[in-house]
């Protein structure tokens, strides 16, 4: 309790306060617009925290995080545009609210149970990561090593829907990842003579140019075919608080708690996210409603189930970044980014290590859903008028912070012209439906796996057999070795079944 109170003591400084109000109002502008992102958003601010205190770099990043989750149910409700993935589900029944003149209710109801879904995952995350990083300790370099792959194999599985673009782009971020000076014996690899390519491309340039570049191409190409959906108007006279009596809250607390279980608990899984919760909690509810004709109509219901479940799934993903050093998605691929450039390892040894610190990211990740609560109640009308701003006007500004940040990495060209590379992969990867995401944790992953691979035959002696002896590194393995059996065996079953069909 005591290092909580000391991190709300340090989240609570001026300089930081003011960097979490900023962050929180950036991130819901760029939850709120579609075409800009939370890993955008994260990706382009992490440049700015090299010279800021841990504790403070990371207060900026987590309300720019928990803004933009939240911020996408502003245009999912007033464009039927889901300014993000995690708000797909709002869509169903926030627009159809706001047709039937409740548009205060949808939005109230959104912001609310987004505060309730992020505060509770933020406790279970604040009592479960402790116990798992104790257990983590007995981790080795087989355990290391087998984790790693495990993971990998459900990111690039889970994240889309072939197995094949899953793994391909896995292994291209591990590919990658080998270019330059070899982590355990020195030797130089694929730099072909090159001395910027000695030192390998820089983590910062990757996941701007994949995840903020390419964006910016395929948002341009869409604005440029498609152009900008009118917003609708809402009456914010004779509005009381939120817009929802109390009667009507507490009928919802049943639903919310479901949601927010889901949240969690998919957001613990590498690879999923809240793309994905939103949905899932929006099926459960909708299949155990004892109305679920109404789904799709206009209740909030559907609102809750949706807004509150992708909020919940920030705090589960936190606790595999926290606890054992794996991101589960591109957002907890570049934190865990923003730890390396302040060279910090994340992992079980953070909870001793950097104590006071992992207490400062919990007490900021409440203080962030706090001012999320406020500034997007106070500041609703504002967030509307910004997605009345065209495309044209903003694409090129996120486009210039996007170059001086690369340039700022090292002051070189190199990193900027690897930044433009990445983001026609990203481009060329979104126009084929090859996900982004295997593909960055396979890069932050390859030096981690390759070290504790190394490592982990050394002290075997040059054996293999430590990996499948050591009982952790074994059912980890063996979970790996099932997972891929049965993904691989699912997809003939469909192949078979289409053909017959056919």
């Amino acid at each position: 309790m005591e290092l909580f109170i000391n991190g709300l003591a340090n989240v609570l400084q001026p300089y930081c306060f003011a960097l979490m109000i900023v962050g929180t109002v950036i991130g819901i502008i760029f939850g709120a617009i579609p075409g800009l992102s939370s890993v955008m958003a994260i990706a382009l601010f992490l440049p700015m925290t090299y010279s800021m205190d841990p504790a403070i770099g990371m207060g900026l990043l987590l309300s720019l995080y928990i803004g933009s989750v939240s911020g996408g149910l502003i245009s999912a409700i007033l464009l039927k545009i889901p300014g993000t993935p995690s708000s797909v589900a709002t869509c169903f029944d926030g627009h159809p609210m706001l047709e039937h003149g409740e548009g205060i209710k949808a939005l109230g109801t959104g912001v609310v149970f987004s505060f309730l879904g992020t505060m509770f995952s933020i406790v279970v995350l604040i009592f479960l990561a402790p116990q798992i990083a104790k257990g983590a300790l007995a981790f080795g370099p087989h355990e290391y090593f087998s984790l790693s792959i495990f993971a990998l194999c459900l990111i690039a599985t889970l994240s889309s829907g072939s197995m094949v673009k899953g793994i391909f782009s896995g292994t291209l971020g591990l590919a990658f990842a080998t270019i330059g000076i070899a982590p355990v014996n020195a030797v130089q690899r694929f730099t072909f003579g090159s001395v910027e390519l000695s030192s390998g491309f820089d983590v910062l340039s990757v996941l701007i140019g994949l995840f903020a570049v390419s964006e910016i191409i395929k948002t341009a190409e869409t604005a440029k075919n498609g152009g900008d959906s009118p917003v609708a108007q809402i009456d914010y006279k004779h509005i009381k608080g939120f817009g929802f009596t109390l009667k009507e809250f507490k009928a919802q607390l049943g639903n919310a708690l479901m949601a927010s279980l889901i949240g969690t608990g998919i957001g613990i899984l590498p690879g999923i996210g809240a793309s994905t919760s939103n949905l899932v909690a929006y099926s459960a509810i909708k299949n155990h409603s004892k109305h679920p004709e109404k789904f799709g109509t206009g209740i909030m219901d559907g609102v809750v189930a949706s807004e509150t479940s992708n909020n919940a799934s920030i705090g589960g993903a936190m606790i595999p970044l926290l606890t054992l050093g794996i991101p589960g998605d591109g957002v907890t691929a570049i934190l865990l980014g923003a730890f390396m450039v302040h060279g910090i390892a994340p992992g079980p040894l953070l909870f001793s290590s950097q104590g006071q610190l992992v207490y400062d990211i919990f007490a900021a990740l409440c203080i962030a859903d706090i001012l999320m609560l406020l500034i997007e109640f106070f500041g609703l009308r504002v967030f509307a008028k910004m997605l009345q701003v065209p495309k044209y006007i903003l694409l090129p500004i996120v486009f210039v912070f996007c170059v001086v940040g690369a340039f700022a990495l090292s002051g070189r060209m190199f990193d900027v012209w690897a930044l433009l590379a990445f983001g026609v992969i990203g481009y060329v990867f979104t126009r084929f439906h090859v996900p982004q995401a295997p593909m960055v944790i396979g890069f932050i992953l390859g030096s981690m796996t390759e070290t504790n691979f190394l490592r982990a035959l050394m002290l075997s002696g040059n054996s293999f057999s430590g990996f499948f002896t050591q009982p952790i590194s074994a059912v980890f393995l063996g979970c790996t070795i099932i997972y891929l059996g049965w993904n691989a065996l699912k997809g003939m079953r469909k192949k078979k079944t289409a053909e017959n069909a056919g």
